[in-house]
């Protein structure tokens, strides 16, 4: 496999995770706009019960922006280039 393509492998390998967040992203939004309404048409003024899917939620969605923005090269490939470092040293010995 060439650098170029090993480089667009990587590229669209990213721009697929950064797809799947949005889509994270939008579900949650919708979702959750969607429990507010509940909220609104049922109990307004009453407890806000929402904030606590919004709350859990939200912390698997911060998860998962901070692997898919905040790690400059990514885990996933560091450990993928681990493995296939120590495969290349168990064939050669």
């Amino acid at each position: 496999m060439s650098d170029e393509d090993e480089l667009h492998r990587l590229a669209a390998r990213r721009a697929d995770m950064r797809l799947a967040f949005r889509s994270h992203l939008m579900a949650y939004v919708v979702v959750n706009a969607g429990l507010t309404a509940i909220y609104i048409a049922t109990s307004f003024g009453h407890y806000f019960w929402p904030i606590w899917p919004m709350l859990g939620w939200g912390i698997g969605l911060g998860a998962h922006a901070a692997a898919v923005y905040m790690d400059g090269e990514g885990m996933r490939d560091r450990m993928i280039a681990e493995e296939l470092e120590k495969l290349r040293r168990q064939r050669m010995s």
